[in-house]
């Protein structure tokens, strides 16, 4: 067991190219660590890091370790979290990242069930509109759109990802009529700021004949979160370019009412995203499967389609 917790330490400082990360991510001092891979050296006679006061790299030696025992440490790994659980169910603390309000308004209502469902599981979830490291930064798994997809990580879909227009209907009653995209153009836009990039994104309507149109709408402002876009648009602000799952509330409110309603963005799919396993561990298996099924049962993949 002491040379499995050595590897770990190493396969960990390798991914990451720190003891102190490694340490973090481990709920260890870097000291612990240090010492652990030293000890794993000194057993293979081999110096597997070249170390220095601002950087962690990997030795020739190193890196052909790191390929050898990478992938089997991780099944193994998987296998002792899939029998680490109580009385037989999934078991262990559950990291997973989603979109802040798409999470609040949409996973965090499924919680109490999945937790009578799963008692022995503890959920660490962390509400971010930023694309994670899936892997780097240990989730188990993340909820969200739009998202590269990286080595190693598999996406199951949820949903369409749609954007549409919305007013209040004070706006729309005092300003010019919109019957057709090029309209937009006379029009106050309250449109997204990418988290990612910082920028304003040049869009593309898509009609339900699947015809197009260049988005012309002017940005009178821009916010990074389209909670906020539908909280200026129901102020009468101005028409907010918005994910479809946070506008549904304030549309089923009359807050807001959909502008152009035959016309919308399309921007991918809403998609659970997970480590590509063989063996996949069983708490991380067991929210997957729940989330589809939730998804299925609730019709939500029906509500987000603004189509």
């Amino acid at each position: 067991m002491e040379t499995f917790s050595s590897i770990e330490c190493f396969v960990r400082s390798a991914e990451v190219g720190s003891f102190a990360e490694a340490a973090r991510r481990l709920s260890l001092t870097p000291a612990a660590v240090g010492k652990s891979v030293a000890k794993l050296e000194a057993r293979l006679g081999v110096r597997l890091f070249q170390r220095s006061t601002r950087s962690l790299t990997l030795t020739e030696a190193g890196q052909l370790f790191l390929r050898e025992v990478g992938s089997s440490f991780n099944t193994i790994q998987n296998a002792v979290a899939n029998l680490a659980s109580a009385g037989g169910q999934p078991a262990g603390t559950l990291k997973v990242s989603m979109g802040t309000a798409f999470g609040r308004l949409f996973v965090v209502p499924l919680l109490g069930e999945f937790l009578r469902r799963y008692p022995a599981i503890n959920p660490d979830w962390h509400f971010d509109n930023r694309q994670v490291d899936l892997i780097g930064q240990g989730f188990d798994a993340a909820i969200g759109g739009g998202f590269e997809l990286p080595q190693g990580v598999v996406a199951r879909k949820l949903t369409v990802a749609h954007r549409v227009l919305v007013a209040s209907e004070g706006y729309l009653q005092n300003h010019a009529a919109i019957t057709e995209p090029q309209d937009l153009a006379h029009h106050q836009g309250i449109l997204i700021r990418s988290p990612q990039t910082g920028r304003v994104r040049s869009w593309q309507l898509t009609n339900r004949n699947r015809e197009h149109s260049p988005l012309m709408l002017k940005a009178r402002m821009t916010m990074s979160d389209s909670e906020a876009d539908c909280a200026a648009a129901a102020q009468g602000l101005g028409i907010g370019l918005v994910s479809m799952p946070i506008a549904i509330p304030f549309l089923e409110s009359g807050g807001l009412q959909r502008v152009l309603p035959d016309w919308y963005v399309d921007d991918g799919n809403i998609s659970i995203y997970y480590a590509e396993h063989k063996l996949l561990p069983g708490k991380t298996r067991a929210f997957v499967d729940f989330i589809i099924e939730q998804f299925a049962e609730q019709g939500l993949a029906q509500r987000f389609s603004a189509v």
